[in-house]
């Protein structure tokens, strides 16, 4: 083998470079995008508690010059997140008492989820997980051993969820070794995978994750996590366009956020900018109440009426179901149910 062949088959994925390029302080983001410093001051106790990580390709969709900006706003530090609501806990959905082996969450009938990583390639400041002891408790531990285990162990089991962190920041030779072995499971239907990592880093959509992704006997299912329509741009619809023809189900999942996504029109086009791209609008997520989130939260009341103006405004298909996931609970509780065709 040539000297020029051995340095391409060892070279690094083009996503896992510019993954290393992101921004990881503050003051560069601030920086960047021509704020004044005092905002990387005020987000210095945010940050030294969940660090701050955002790829350069997401800040180049932000507005320079607006801290108000919907993307900024869910990446950068604020002093708000130093207030402490008793309501407000590190655990908000119940995680670690629905995990009996290490990695592995049963909450729901017929599926589980494995936490496969704490890595994400965004650090978003209203993240459930943000508090979660990863070191502890994710099902790569022993080369997966214990969670394939458990999963193939359950017969009632009929869908694996990877999770995380975010699944897509581990290699694609990992994850090909793990859907391979999720695969030989007989029970199991369909390989569910929840990921930012395609609205943020569009460069992870290659030829190495759709071939584990879409080749191997589960039904793959992807559902991306976009919050607002200016994440989606031509190099995300790119992204989904590849996706979609590697026979791989779409579907999107948001997060109600004070300031960033809780007006009618924002959230009407953000479902239609998803359509549009082939993603299925799926759920609304009421925020999940964990600690440092405080000043995200969009009051219960608020949130039925706004879903209740996007039943009225949108056919059915591109309205997502508004839940909130309450520890120990069998299922997600719905918040709205009327829909209009």
């Amino acid at each position: 083998m040539s000297t020029g062949a051995a340095s391409r088959t060892t070279a690094r994925p083009a996503w896992q470079t510019e993954l290393a390029r992101g921004f990881r302080t503050p003051g560069d983001l601030v920086a960047a995008l021509d704020l004044p410093p005092e905002w990387a001051a005020a987000a210095r106790a945010g940050h030294d508690e969940f660090p701050t990580r955002v790829p350069r390709g997401f800040v180049a969709r932000m507005r320079p010059g607006d801290p108000s900006d919907p993307l900024l706003r869910q990446v950068l530090p604020l002093a708000d997140e130093e207030i402490r609501d008793p309501h407000f806990h590190t655990d908000p959905v119940g995680d670690l008492g629905a995990m009996g082996t290490p990695g592995v969450l049963h909450k729901y009938h017929g599926r589980a989820l494995l936490i496969v990583t704490g890595a994400c390639a965004v650090n978003c400041r209203y993240c459930f997980r943000r508090h979660f002891p990863y070191g502890d408790a994710h099902a790569a531990r022993d080369q997966w051993a214990p969670a394939l285990e458990h999963v193939a162990n359950d017969s009632t089991l009929t869908e694996i969820i990877l999770s995380g962190g975010d699944p897509l920041s581990l290699p694609d030779h990992r994850l090909a070794e793990l859907a391979r072995r999720l695969g030989d499971i007989p029970h199991l239907r369909r390989l569910r995978v929840h990921t930012r990592l395609p609205i943020v880093l569009h460069e992870r959509v290659d030829d190495a994750l759709l071939d584990w992704l879409s080749n191997g006997r589960l039904q793959p299912v992807l559902v991306l996590h976009a919050n607002h329509a200016n994440e989606l741009d031509d190099s995300v619809a790119r992204a989904c366009d590849y996706l979609r023809n590697a026979g791989v189900t779409l579907l999107n999942q948001a997060v109600l956020l004070r300031g960033v996504n809780d007006s009618v029109d924002s959230q009407c086009a953000l479902s239609e900018r998803l359509f549009e791209l082939g993603v299925l609008p799926y759920y609304l997520h009421q925020l999940d109440r964990v600690a440092g989130a405080t000043h995200f939260l969009v009051p219960e009341t608020e949130a039925r009426a706004l879903a209740a103006a996007l039943a009225e405004r949108l056919p059915g298909y591109l309205v997502p179901t508004l839940a909130r996931e309450d520890a120990g609970a069998a299922a997600k509780t719905p918040l709205i149910t009327a829909r209009h065709g």
